[in-house]
């Protein structure tokens, strides 16, 4: 496993893009929920393996609502941040906004949280590195 040069920032956020298809909807025409949940999983993981620089695995998914449906033809862009580092668990808030490619309108759909846990090599859990503090305003 290679180090992060001293003095490098490690990314906190992670955003994917995905085109919501006929195969991902339900008889409605809208994103299926567990379809939602692995795109955001997904994001996490990019967002804490990212930051951590190992292998990290998902512990926990909290607290996703389902505000607004996400229709077929969307775009569909799933925003995942780090907002908390533990010892070795990363808390990570993420967003799932749609777009409608004709009209540009974009529209907050789906929020939801994650913890994940960084590993070693040997599959224990291993210490992450703190968040940076924010910036002075």
């Amino acid at each position: 496993m290679s180090e992060v040069p001293q003095g490098e920032a490690r990314p906190i956020e992670a955003r994917l893009l995905h085109m919501v298809f006929p195969d991902h909807t339900n008889h409605l025409g809208t994103l299926f929920g567990g379809q939602a949940l692995a795109w955001m999983d997904m994001a996490s993981f990019i967002a804490a393996s990212r930051y951590a620089r190992s292998t990290v695995v998902t512990a926990r998914s909290e607290q996703v609502d389902f505000n607004q449906p996400i229709h077929k033809g969307d775009l569909v862009e799933v925003v995942a941040r780090l907002v908390k580092v533990g010892r070795s668990s990363m808390s990570v808030d993420v967003e799932v906004i749609t777009e409608d490619l004709l009209s540009g309108e974009r529209k907050l759909c789906t929020r939801g949280h994650f913890v994940m846990i960084a590993l070693d090599a040997l599959g224990r859990p291993t210490p992450v590195p703190p968040l940076p503090a924010p910036a002075p305003l």
